[in-house]
């Protein structure tokens, strides 16, 4: 029998609920893939401008269409020659204390997380359901709800205008401890845990040699939320820092694109473009090359028990 004789039999014997069903789905997937389209189109739009955009001479970026590239000059390679450069090389300096304060803050976020929430997850305590409560209130409370409060902490202590001011409250991610605490539960088997003390290992013992290998998917996806919420930070640096030293690229960048609205200021809007090009490339590499396990660590932190 031939396959168009076969396909004609299958569907004369398929039921009108059942090709009801088919043609249903082949709709709902047809919707999604559209929704999906118009999302990546969302995404993708935006990173092309910035691409194209730092390819552009100051006079191409008014001259020629935002999408594409300028017909005069192709200026990438200057421009990030000029944007690593520019002012005795801040750029080079804005980009080291941005490393500083994800290598130490975001570091310390995940170390932190993952300590409190394979506590909270294998050991019974008093008050465990009340910590429960105030991490799920935490989670709520937006950042800049806290932004005033943490300034006059930190001025009353005199850490402002310090890099201990950005990396302090960058040590504390209730949704990463929330996240560690929900995946612990799942992936670390209390057998193994008690097989571990009957042997006599201690609980950093066993912590360490045991359980971080378990919570490797949970880590990452905490690690990278943390690197991503600390590179991108911006309120909390500002209110915080006044010495231009101490700025990471957020506050830099916007530094260089207000210069235009000062007397006798510059304006370098190729350079903050491409500094901005610049800047999201260590975050699109981690994501690629971190995907598989950020991806599972959010599937098992999802679930319940």
């Amino acid at each position: 029998m031939s396959t168009g004789l076969r396909s004609a039999t299958r569907t004369r014997e398929m039921s009108p609920s059942a090709a009801g069903r088919t043609k249903r789905g082949r709709k709902r997937s047809l919707t999604l893939t559209v929704l999906t389209a118009l999302m990546a189109l969302y995404t993708l739009v935006p990173l092309a401008w910035l691409f194209f955009n730092a390819t552009k001479t100051q006079e191409g970026l008014f001259t020629s269409f935002g999408l594409w590239f300028d017909d005069g000059k192709f200026a990438l390679f200057a421009n990030i020659k000029d944007t690593l450069t520019y002012d005795d090389g801040i750029f080079l300096r804005w980009l080291g204390n941005t490393l500083l304060y994800v290598v130490i803050g975001a570091g310390g976020a995940t170390f932190l997380a993952a300590l409190a929430g394979y506590g909270l997850a294998k050991f019974d305590f008093p008050g465990r359901k009340g910590v429960f409560a105030v991490v799920i209130g935490a989670v709520a409370v937006p950042g800049t709800a806290l932004a005033v409060p943490q300034f006059l902490l930190f001025a009353q202590l005199g850490l402002t205008d310090t890099p201990w001011a950005v990396i302090i409250p960058s040590l504390v991610t209730p949704f990463g401890l929330y996240l560690m605490w929900t995946f612990a539960a799942r992936a670390v088997p209390d057998e193994i845990l008690e097989a571990a003390r009957v042997d006599g290992a201690g609980e950093f013992r066993t912590f360490f040699r045991i359980s971080v290998p378990l919570l490797g998917p949970g880590l990452v996806t905490v690690l990278l939320f943390t690197v991503v919420a600390t590179w991108n930070n911006y309120f909390l640096p500002l209110i915080m820092l006044k010495d231009p030293d101490w700025y990471p690229l957020t506050i830099g960048l916007n530094a260089w694109n207000a210069q235009s609205g000062t007397a006798g200021g510059q304006a370098v809007f190729n350079l903050v473009i491409t500094g901005s090009l610049l800047t999201i490339l260590p975050l699109i590499a981690a994501f690629l090359l971190l995907q598989r396990y950020w991806q599972s660590g959010l599937a098992a932190g999802s679930g319940k028990e």
